[in-house]
């Protein structure tokens, strides 16, 4: 009986010291950043961002970073806290993002994560995938072919060697392409078959909370944010971004459409016309990357955040 008694206390601990990491996902421009908040504050608690853009201070109004009121309105990390001219992996955030939640965890038993960067989330929740060792000259070669070919030969290359990776990646980004790509040449694998074969314990438990809309919604949301943007200063921002153009964080959607116009390739109406359509793009990928979790609690962004918070209890409890 006294074995029995402490079996169950120890269960009940395990109960009350239980930690927990609220994944808030979603397309861009569907509301994340305004459910984190309410549910920071709810929880009285600390927002971590999965979002790969906003961590560089140069690049405030093409990521649709939180507002001045937004930040003071909860505690947030990994917002502008690099520069563009800083090299930043994935790596790199898994360990300092784990390493932040870790600490959070000793006063807080709940911690917000918010982001539309489904490999940065998947980092956070699931940890990396690791990948057989590229040679150079594989590497090489495919930097040398994106001179000479340009991306949209290595993207076709990718349909046909990976046509699942293709699907998910990010396929206008040359890094992602060139990395899928040479796992696939060097391992004579599928890229997408390395995906999720090692996932890393954490000490904590995730519940994903997934906001959507209709097609139609999502993409008209897009839209008026791209003027938002535009309105609120993003040429002025690109423009003073121009001497750093070669830099892979700049290689995104929102300020390589405008380098373009800056650079008398395009006009500025079908540059902002572009950035609407790959945002558009960028959101079809987001949702077929997170999708593909089974647990994820999918919502309507206009659900009441009451219900939402009450469904995260249920699940805690």
């Amino acid at each position: 009986m006294l074995s029995l008694w402490r079996k169950i206390k120890k269960i009940i601990e395990t109960l009350n010291t239980q930690k927990y990491l609220i994944s808030v996902v979603g397309p861009t421009a569907i509301g994340k950043t305004a459910l984190s908040i309410k549910l920071a504050n709810y929880f009285n608690t600390e927002i971590i961002s999965a979002d790969s853009r906003q961590f560089f201070k140069e690049m405030q109004i093409g990521t649709a970073a939180p507002s001045k009121e937004e930040l003071e309105a909860a505690p947030h990390h990994f917002i502008h806290n690099k520069s563009v001219t800083e090299d930043y992996s994935v790596g790199q955030f898994e360990k300092e993002g784990i390493t932040c939640i870790t600490t959070l965890h000793k006063k807080h038993d709940v911690v917000i994560l918010v982001g539309g960067s489904g490999l940065y989330v998947d980092a956070i929740t699931k940890g990396l995938d690791y990948f057989p060792e590229v040679s150079p000259e594989i590497r090489s070669e495919l930097n040398q072919r994106l001179k000479d070919e340009g991306l949209l030969a290595l993207q076709n290359q990718l349909q046909k060697l990976d046509l699942k990776s293709y699907s998910t990646i990010a396929i206008d980004n040359p890094k992602r392409v060139i990395r899928a790509l040479e796992i696939c040449i060097a391992s004579g694998q599928p890229y997408s078959s390395f995906l999720r074969q090692h996932n890393n314990k954490r000490p904590f438990k995730t519940i994903t909370i997934g906001l959507t809309a209709e097609r139609e919604i999502i993409y008209d949301r897009i839209n008026r944010r791209v003027d938002i943007m535009m309105d609120s200063g993003l040429l002025d921002e690109v423009k003073s971004l121009l001497p750093h153009q070669h830099l892979n964080a700049l290689n995104t959607v929102g300020y390589k459409e405008i380098f373009k116009y800056l650079n008398n390739d395009w006009t500025l109406d079908f540059a902002i016309s572009e950035i609407k359509k790959n945002s558009r793009r960028f959101a079809k990928r987001q949702l077929t990357w997170f999708r593909k979790s089974p647990n994820t609690l999918w919502f309507d962004y206009q659900d009441n955040p009451k219900d939402i918070i009450k469904v995260i209890e249920t699940h805690m409890n």
